[in-house]
């Protein structure tokens, strides 16, 4: 039990399952027994759910804002690989600065251009969650690529490689899995953006949607019911690509320990 108060401490995985299942158990006996006046009660909640999921279709609009989520991740991942690896070329490096300085921008002002120029509300719920993505990836991107050490790039060259294979060796396929980081971490930032267009945009639903009328109503049971759900979901996503990081990229799991 020392390890748990030690600092920089690396307790082992049954260890540490035990303390997150003994720490979330102790919330939801808090929660249960003890509730805030401001919540509703566990029970409230958990009959809130199950309302939810037979007569509101919760699991249906969860299913299209996920599929939502995930083109737009895929679309935004691309682009944002695009821009940060065009960063080796100085030509295209002010597209990529501009890029990340986009993330300052306010969607709402962004919504209604895109209204415009877009003929369908999927597509511009897309769009704006395209964007949104890109430009927080790129960000992320291209401080993985600064990271890159000219001892780095020198010992490609040693190995008879050019310009552009120690570009591909070093910075592409050397940093791929710190890529998939960048872009797991980033992943939230769908989430929090898709009940915003999901409310804008209502013609196909979505769990934004569901959680915009549960609130007009002051339904806070079904509120908090739907923010559980949504958090939930993001926890087994991130969970699924620490997996995929782990499979793809084990060398990045020894590099952690050693470090």
């Amino acid at each position: 039990m020392k390890e748990l108060f030690a600092p920089n401490a690396r307790p082992s995985r049954p260890v540490f399952a035990t303390m997150v299942g003994a720490q979330l158990l102790v919330l939801v006996l808090l929660w249960a027994f003890y509730p805030l006046q401001i919540f509703p009660s566990l029970g409230q909640v958990l009959r809130a759910l199950g309302d939810l999921i037979t007569t509101q279709g919760l699991l249906q609009e969860l299913w299209a804002s996920m599929t939502t989520a995930l083109q737009a991740l895929a679309i935004g991942t691309v682009l944002a690989l695009v821009i940060s690896y065009l960063t080796a070329l100085p030509f295209f490096r002010p597209i990529a600065y501009a890029a990340t300085k986009m993330r300052y921008l306010t969607l709402t002002g962004l919504t209604f251009f895109m209204a415009l120029m877009l003929s369908s509300g999927h597509e511009v719920k897309l769009s704006v969650l395209v964007f949104a993505t890109t430009v927080y990836l790129v960000t992320g991107m291209t401080s993985v690529i600064l990271t890159t050490t000219q001892e780095e790039m020198d010992h490609a060259r040693t190995l008879g490689l050019g310009e552009w294979r120690s570009f591909l060796e070093v910075v592409v396929l050397g940093k791929l899995d710190l890529m998939l980081e960048v872009v797991r971490q980033n992943f939230a930032i769908i989430w929090t953006m898709i009940t915003l267009v999901e409310t804008l945009y209502q013609s196909e639903g979505g769990i934004g949607l569901l959680l915009y009328k549960q609130n007009r109503y002051l339904h806070l049971d079904g509120v908090l019911a739907i923010q559980l759900v949504i958090l939930a979901t993001g926890a087994l996503q991130d969970y699924v690509f620490v997996l995929l990081r782990r499979v793809f990229f084990p060398h990045s799991a020894l590099a952690a320990a050693q470090g």
